[in-house]
């Protein structure tokens, strides 16, 4: 059994797995803040949870957009596991093949998401990650990482819009019963959601335009299940996506070399 970690700037995704088989996945709040110990207390309590013995996890793999807290994390595994992780960066093995300005550059959770929407849906492959930010990633037909965008979260275009104006109030993520709304609340969820949801469409739309052919869809990240459901293209929801693109790099790099 695998621990798999996808360090976000808002939260922190937990998961085991063995093989394909997925034993939990969980979610708690990055906190840069927080010591190596907090830490350990933190993922040990999850383990009781699910009634997972801390001997049963052979090995560990991290991928981080928070570089402060990769040390931390890092550390914390290995007081807690008695195992180095494997952390995803320059030279891990991902087989994917990045054709852009700067390949370093590319995010970790971008790589890990595209190694896992290549090897459950194929190619070509559109991915949407909506979390703090939310991001599209595109792997054409050869199976080229070829790039994408990278677009303001749902939750920070509701807290911008919440903090700067003086009369507009703080709402739930749920989508109203009509697109036009008839009282602020109902406004400002319509706004958000179905402008989230038309703005998906769009991308996709353009996206497909400039690839010269269509490609699947597949969407993850804590607020894509608010989203894609209002979304008129079709998209596949999936919320374990990173964590199985994690387990797939940490066995493709654990094959014995010839």
């Amino acid at each position: 059994m695998i621990l798999a970690v996808d360090i976000g700037n808002t939260n922190i995704v937990i998961g085991c797995m063995e093989q394909e088989k997925i034993y939990f996945v969980e979610r708690v709040s990055t906190n840069i803040s927080k010591t190596e110990l907090e830490y350990v207390v933190e993922f040990k309590t999850l383990f009781d949870l699910y009634h997972i013995k801390v001997e049963e996890i052979t090995g560990c793999i991290i991928a981080s957009v928070v570089p402060p807290l990769i040390n931390i994390v890092n550390a914390a595994m290995e007081k807690l596991l008695h195992t180095t992780p494997l952390i995803v960066g320059p030279g891990v093995k991902t087989g994917l093949n990045i054709l852009m300005d700067n390949p370093a550059q590319v995010g970790a959770d971008l790589i890990v998401n595209a190694v896992a929407g290549l090897k459950y849906y194929g190619a070509p492959i559109i991915m949407i990650d909506m979390g703090t930010a939310t991001t599209i990633s595109v792997v054409d037909e050869k199976k080229n990482y070829i790039g994408g965008m990278i677009l303001p979260g749902v939750k920070v275009s509701l807290e911008s819009l919440v903090n700067r104006t003086s009369q507009l109030p703080r709402i739930s993520l749920e989508a109203p019963k009509k697109i036009i709304g008839k009282n602020t609340i109902d406004c400002m969820k319509s706004g958000i959601i179905m402008g989230q949801a038309a703005c998906m469409d769009g991308m996709i739309e353009r996206i497909w335009e400039e690839l010269g052919y269509q490609a699947e869809v597949v969407a993850t990240g804590g607020l894509a299940g608010c989203i894609v459901p209002y979304c008129k293209k079709k998209i596949i929801y999936d919320n374990e996506l990173t964590l199985k693109g994690l387990n797939v790099i940490y066995w493709k790099n654990m094959e014995p070399t010839a």
